[in-house]
């Protein structure tokens, strides 16, 4: 994904914060949309790619706080980069302990901006990746028998095939064609590669007693 795949939202209601920001932002190739007022982003159709909101905090109408709680509250999750020539310290807590992944001072310098920028669409990326692949995993797991879902809670204990075998009670080439397709299903290649999709499901292993 290139950066004109991604877009920037910038909601100033000073015009040539808007102007010069979005400037700025279209030579680094970003596809880039701007807004005077809070109220014209939220009129704006839900935007469902990967992107990033420059927001001014304190604005006519609805000022910044107000804006990320209720994009907050409709499940609006684009990350909040907080732009305001107000050096308000109690204002820029308050942003962060809400979310927001950055707050800087106007004059802002552009590699600053421009630091602070990719780093919350590379953050947002790598959380629309994890979600992506969390859902399909949860997808695989309703694939898997009763069998081989309890075979895959020993395996992530760090089990061997035939301690498997001898505490279900079944033969050692099933616990290994068990494994086979648990691979298959859940899509992965390695023990690993589980172990890290199954931390991700909040699965338990299942530890088998000591006699």
């Amino acid at each position: 994904m290139s950066e004109s795949d991604v877009r920037i939202f910038i909601i100033d209601n000073d015009h040539s914060v808007c102007k010069s920001l979005a400037r700025l932002l279209h030579t680094s190739g970003y596809a880039v949309e701007t807004f005077t007022a809070g109220h014209d982003f939220l009129a704006r159709e839900h935007y469902k790619g990967i992107g990033c909101i420059i927001l001014d905090i304190r604005m006519p109408g609805i000022d910044g706080i107000e804006l990320q709680a209720m994009l907050k509250k409709e499940g609006n999750k684009l990350p909040i980069v907080f732009l305001t020539g107000h050096g308000d310290i109690p204002l820029s807590v308050r942003a962060m302990q809400r979310g927001a992944v950055d707050f800087l001072t106007k004059p802002v310098d552009a590699d600053v901006l421009l630091s602070a920028v990719n780093e919350a669409v590379s953050d947002y990326k790598l959380i629309i990746q994890d979600e992506a692949r969390l859902e399909a995993a949860r997808v695989h797991l309703k694939q898997l028998t009763r069998r081989e879902y309890e075979v895959m809670c020993l395996v992530l204990s760090g089990a061997r095939n035939r301690n498997i075998s001898a505490y279900l009670g079944i033969a050692e080439k099933t616990v290994k064609a068990h494994r086979a397709k648990i691979m298959e299903k859940m899509e992965v290649s390695s023990p690993v590669e589980l172990g890290r999709l199954c931390t991700l499901l909040e699965i338990e292993p299942i530890e088998i007693p000591k006699r």
